[in-house]
């Protein structure tokens, strides 16, 4: 038995591990579900209201994973894992996602159709770090390919750009979903190499 196990404390790699076995389907779930709402919204309502529906339900993400993780036996809130350096680093990158606000809103108050693409991409970003957090390739995927996708629908689809980018991201969350939901399976074939 080691020091940190004698004093109770896991040491970073039997953290992550630990962290790494959760499935995380109650995120992208979520996501992908208000997402789909964002683009419904879109669809229907004029630029002003689909703002106010992009903000509602990119705004619910995190509190509909919450619930969704009770159908997914997920721990999203890290209560069973005590003291996990990673469950408090998830928790910054969600944190760092509602932060981009600050640069949403004000260059929304300029183009109103810009909300879809900032929103978008920033809140996407936090899938890079858990990439690494999880030492898998899937949130690398997430975050990079969600990001392109975005810029170029933005640009082929002005007219459209409250109900294609949310398609785009809602597309970029089945695959996550998919290969998150299969991750454990194959966990060597599926990791971040060593570097």
């Amino acid at each position: 038995m080691t020091n940190t196990q004698m004093q109770g404390t896991a040491t970073l790699d039997e953290q992550r591990a630990e962290f790494s076995r959760n499935r995380f389907l109650a995120m992208p779930i979520a996501g992908a579900i208000a997402w789909t709402f964002v683009g419904i919204a879109g669809a229907f309502l004029p630029v002003k209201q689909a703002a106010i529906a992009l903000f509602i339900g990119t705004g619910t993400i995190f509190y509909l994973a919450i619930f969704i993780a009770r159908f997914t036996g997920e721990d999203v809130l890290g209560r069973t894992r005590k003291n996990n350096a990673f469950d408090r680093l998830l928790f910054l990158t969600v944190f760092m996602a509602l932060l981009v606000y600050a640069i949403a809103i004000p260059f929304f108050l300029i183009e109103r159709t810009s909300l879809p693409l900032t929103v978008g991409i920033l809140t996407g970003l936090m899938w890079i770090p858990f990439s690494g957090m999880i030492q898998h390739w899937v949130g690398l995927f997430h975050g990079v390919v969600r990001t392109v996708l975005i810029v170029v629908a933005w640009y082929l689809f002005p007219e459209g750009r409250f109900v294609i980018i949310p398609a785009v991201i809602v597309g970029i969350y089945l695959i996550t979903i998919y290969f998150l939901a299969n991750r454990l399976r194959l966990p060597s074939a599926n990791a971040i190499p060593a570097q």
